[in-house]
């Protein structure tokens, strides 16, 4: 399906990060909120911690792009993946799911 002027794409993102060195939801905060803070100065994302709220070592972080063009979506989250795989401090990224939405 190749976008037309009236559509909308959306990249989304789910990066599975555990944090095995973690030892409260303090520690798990502090370097969440770095991530979530390098990743929004760098590109122009959305992102937030989306689940696993309550555990300590694990954290689940939600990414979205929208774009007019599938192509440029998708690059723009692949290259966050990247990004957080080189950069993430304290951690490590343990799974990614990606989506590119179509929205008339």
């Amino acid at each position: 399906m190749s976008a037309t002027s009236s559509e909308m794409i959306v990249g989304v993102c789910h990066v599975m990060v555990q944090i095995p060195g973690a030892r409260s939801l303090k520690d798990k905060r502090g370097v969440v909120k770095s991530l979530i803070a390098r990743v929004s100065g760098r590109f122009n994302v959305s992102i937030a911690e989306v689940d696993h709220l309550d555990v300590y070592h694990t954290a689940g972080v939600g990414i979205c792009c929208v774009s007019n063009s599938a192509q440029h979506a998708d690059e723009v989250i692949q290259h966050v993946i990247r990004f957080v795989e080189d950069n993430l401090q304290d951690g490590y990224v343990a799974d990614v799911r990606t989506e590119i939405i179509y929205v008339d």
